[in-house]
């Protein structure tokens, strides 16, 4: 298991483990909303790191390891549905990723970005372009409100209240979570949602935390304008049945995005599921492949 280590980023310390040899391309891995860095598998960073490349992941501000922002206040419901100016930007979260390549050194990065993750992805790579040689989006959209939807019904999973006092509650709220928004076209791997869901309860847990992404989240800005900036190369993967963000939301992105492509899997949700790491590890070091081509042209 890899140590966790951490970094002076945008003022906050950010916890980040690593894989593979320093001096090989990074590939940076941005999670999702509420979701720890552990739960990019670690087998899946081995793939990547044993192809040859760097590979960084790091909790997000406000979840696991990371500077929790206690200071800061915490959204209500009605702050959040109402998109009310939130206490931080995706922007903000942007700026964290470039800061924590700073502090690690690293001029450009191949960019990894899962569902909120993947909003900051985009963000960095129209922000700060000369700091994105490849970019990745899984699960993803565009910010805008006519793709990427959810349904209905999930809103109100995620916004429910739900109090988590040991290991066996943050087990039990994980599974009944993926039961909805998981892969139906994949094995349900409990053993391993059990384990993921335990570790991340024991590193940390945070309902205020979460609920001021979700209010960065529900506040983003619609990205499709500048998306026809984003010149690296780019790969589109997207769940064709995720019920959290509709595939309309990935088709979207490869469609602004010039040149980029779009892989869906039949059968995926809003999750990894363990049958497609390898996968999504091709997918990943091939257009990295491409974007450190591109850079040395």
């Amino acid at each position: 298991m890899p140590e966790t280590q951490y970094a002076a980023a945008n003022g906050l310390k950010l916890a980040y483990e690593t894989f593979g040899d320093k001096k090989q391309p990074a590939v940076l891995l941005i999670m999702g909303l509420g979701t720890q860095m552990i739960a990019w598998p670690d087998e899946m960073c081995e793939q990547i790191a044993g192809r040859g490349f760097h590979v960084i992941r790091y909790d997000n501000r406000d979840i696991g390891l990371s500077t929790h922002l206690d200071d800061l206040p915490t959204p209500s419901m009605r702050d959040i549905l109402l998109r009310r100016k939130p206490p931080y930007k995706v922007s903000d979260m942007a700026v964290d990723g470039v800061a924590l390549m700073d502090d690690l050194g690293i001029d450009s990065a191949h960019v990894v970005g899962a569902s909120m993750g993947g909003f900051i992805a985009q963000t960095m790579a129209g922000k700060f372009p000369g700091r994105v040689r490849s970019l990745t989006l899984i699960m993803t959209s565009t910010g805008s409100r006519l793709v990427g939807y959810p349904r209905p019904q999930l809103i109100r999973h995620l916004l429910a209240r739900r109090t988590i006092t040991d290991r066996a509650d943050a087990e039990q709220a994980v599974l009944e979570t993926f039961a909805l928004i998981g892969s139906k076209g994949y094995a349900f791997d409990e053993a391993y949602l059990r384990e993921l869901a335990g570790r991340s309860y024991e590193r940390s847990v945070d309902r205020r935390g979460y609920l001021r992404q979700l209010a960065a989240v529900m506040a983003q800005p619609n990205r499709t304008k500048f998306l026809r900036d984003i010149k690296v190369p780019t790969v589109v993967m997207h769940g064709l049945d995720d019920p959290l963000v509709n595939v309309s939301g990935g088709l979207a992105l490869a469609k602004h995005i010039r040149g980029s492509q779009f892989v869906g899997f039949k059968g995926m949700g809003h999750d990894l599921p363990r049958e497609l790491w390898p996968r999504f590890a091709d997918e990943i070091c091939a257009v990295a492949a491409r974007g450190e081509k591109a850079s040395t042209a």
